[in-house]
């Protein structure tokens, strides 16, 4: 085991860091080693394909009481997920943008392509949302 990762599991062990700046550091390390020099894994590079898409909820400064929600899909998973869109009946794909439309939503499923993900991706990367000042919720990739 290199020095670098010892001393980042050091720190987690001791109480240092979190356990999800534990997993930052080490996934930096490991782009850093394979040439893709990502020290912010939530920022895209040229090149660099994120592996997760990671969603999370904290409470705003100065609200102790608020909820703390941290949820990571791995993208290949929603990848598939595309592809699978593409096996829905038409009469039940029909259902569905019925049902969007009545919740204002408008989307096709069987009209996003795997590049409209990718995009999607890269404009989601650093969403951040402040909730009346009770949470704020941050969307990344990683």
């Amino acid at each position: 085991m290199d020095k670098d990762r010892r001393k980042i599991l050091e720190m987690l062990s001791s109480g240092k860091i979190s356990v999800d700046e534990a997993e930052r550091l080490l996934q930096a390390l490991s782009h850093a080693s394979t040439g893709n020099d990502s020290s912010d894994s939530s920022t895209p590079k040229s090149g660099f394909k994120p592996k997760y898409l990671r969603v999370r909820v904290e409470p705003a400064p100065g609200n102790s009481q608020g909820d703390r929600v941290n949820v990571r899909v791995p993208l290949n998973l929603i990848r598939a997920g595309l592809k699978w869109a593409a096996f829905i009946p038409e009469h039940t794909q029909a259902k569905l943008g019925k049902a969007f439309k009545e919740k204002g939503i408008s989307a096709d499923l069987s009209k996003i392509s795997p590049e409209d993900l990718e995009e999607l991706i890269v404009n989601l990367n650093e969403l951040e949302v402040e909730v009346e000042g009770d949470e704020i919720i941050k969307v990344y990739c990683e």
